[in-house]
């Protein structure tokens, strides 16, 4: 018990439990697996297993099984919802019956009253879960047997393989270097990483004609780091702060570029680590300038990974006009990549959850026309308004997830940057309209006396007229409900369709 009390201490202390966990396993699994003398490996299975590990508490007024519970329910309730909230960031690495019956049983598999947020993580947790067959299994009362079927399928040895090792002496695998030695169901544990990153696999070369769609979750981290690498990396997470010339930055670009791009290396772990939009917008500026190498042919590549990890952070949390220098860079960087720009900037911008500012409508807006092509804003468009959630291509940091929607949330900033879109001249497709024309009915009662609702109205209208005849008249009845300053120039446009 005593080698998880760190881990455990990670949940009760840390601002960002989730990732600093993660690491943790990752370097105490590779501590123990490279140690033959270790008896009890840390690893996911083991943390689970310990998780679900049956404890008593001494409660006299209660039956015997009232007092039987997880070690898990011992915890602070503030530690099981942490707990849970890293199970399901990390899910993909965990054997997914495991998860399903952990969250069942906190769900209030003894009937016992279940904290809110406790209640509320196993509830997420449970519902992301991609295999939702075994509903059934919650009507019957198995009891314990179901988790020892679990444990079994997931992590014992199969038996023609045990029965194989009592008649061999050497190589018990011809074609892998496992030993007799090395094969016992309590000492060998399958990780369910391996097992997804297989399972993905396969289903990529049985599908080529229906890939798996691309979504925000696809940033995941799922590679661990080596523990030199992790010391390296807080080590300039620190400099990140404190450089105070332009020749520092540099080398701290140079120290940046080297850890992320080296062999094998998981970059965006790596910049998670760093921190980068912690510094100040100078330093900011000088990061985003000199880490513009590598290509981004692969789509979510080096180059979005930097600026969702060096500016996104900073203008989603934009209250005031975005410094020049920051700007600068930001508009060169983007002009360099441009699928970059989308897919680590205006993406997750436009899908901020408490919706667009003006400020941040003033970067987005810049983006568009200093740094993309007419014909890219209107596939933009469409993809952002009609696109299915799944064809969205965007990343960020999983610190960073609470602050983006899946959806867009419609505000006055918002028609404004969709008036500035038009001012720019950019030919928006007929689904684009059809779906802003949409939303102008919806939105047009909560903006009945808005001046810059009614000026996007007069701008959509003037820019999309042959596109706007089938919805003359339900615009017509919409624009009535306004009443600004252009509301009669607007309803004289429509008329005039």
């Amino acid at each position: 018990m005593e080698e998880w009390i760190p881990l455990l201490d990670i949940f009760l202390k840390s601002p960002s439990p989730e990732t600093q966990a993660s690491l943790w396993l990752d370097e105490a699994s590779n501590s123990s697996y490279s140690s033959s003398s270790s008896s009890s490996p840390i690893n996911r299975s083991s943390f689970v297993s310990l998780l679900k590990k049956q404890s008593y508490i001494t409660d006299p007024n209660s039956s015997p099984l009232a007092n039987k519970v997880m070690f898990i329910e011992t915890l602070p309730n503030m530690v099981q919802s942490r707990i849970l909230s890293f199970l399901l960031y990390d899910r993909r690495r965990f054997c997914g019956k495991d998860l399903v019956w952990l969250a069942r049983e906190m769900l209030g598999g003894n009937s016992k009253e279940v904290d809110f947020w406790v209640q509320r993580a196993a509830q997420n947790l449970l519902d992301v879960m991609p295999d939702r067959k075994f509903d059934w299994i919650s009507r019957l009362d198995l009891g314990s047997a179901d988790e020892d079927s679990i444990e079994e399928e997931f992590d014992s040895v199969p038996d023609w393989l045990t029965q194989k090792k009592a008649s061999c002496t050497g190589v018990i695998l011809p074609w892998l270097p496992v030993s007799c030695a090395d094969v016992g169901s309590e000492t060998l544990v399958v990780d369910s990483w391996n097992q997804e990153d297989v399972m993905s696999q396969v289903r990529e070369n049985m599908e080529v004609d229906y890939p798996e769609p691309v979504d925000d979750n696809d940033h995941e981290i799922n590679v661990g780091l080596q523990p030199d690498v992790h010391e390296t990396a807080v080590h300039l997470r620190a400099k990140v702060k404190s450089c105070e010339s332009t020749s520092q930055v540099l080398a701290l670009c140079d120290e940046i570029q080297k850890l992320c791009l080296g062999k094998g290396r998981d970059s965006f772990r790596v910049l998670a680590l760093v921190e980068p939009w912690n510094a100040d917008d100078e330093t900011a500026a000088v990061l985003l300038s000199n880490l513009h190498c590598g290509n981004e042919e692969e789509g979510l590549g080096w180059p979005s990974q930097v600026l969702c990890s060096t500016v996104l952070p900073k203008f989603l949390v934009l209250e005031k006009s975005a410094s020049r220098v920051l700007m600068s860079a930001t508009i060169e960087f983007c002009k360099i990549h441009q699928r970059a720009a989308e897919y680590g900037l205006v993406f997750p911008l436009m899908l901020r959850k408490e919706g667009i500012n003006n400020f941040i409508c003033e970067v987005v807006s810049r983006v568009l026309k200093e740094c993309w092509h007419l014909g890219h804003i209107s596939a933009f468009c469409q993809k952002l308004l009609c696109g299915r959630t799944e064809e969205r291509k965007f990343m960020f940091l999983p610190c960073h997830r609470d602050l983006i929607s899946d959806d867009l949330t419609w505000n006055e900033s918002l028609f404004i940057l969709f008036q500035n879109i038009l001012t720019h001249d950019v030919p928006l497709t007929q689904g684009s309209v059809d779906c802003l024309v949409s939303k102008v009915q919806e939105m047009a009662e909560r903006y009945y006396k808005s001046l810059k609702f009614g000026n996007f109205l007069l701008h959509f209208i003037s820019k999309c007229a042959p596109m706007l005849h089938a919805h003359k008249y339900p615009l017509i009845e919409s624009v009535k409900c306004t009443n600004s300053l252009v509301t009669k120039s607007v309803l004289s446009k429509l008329n005039a369709l």
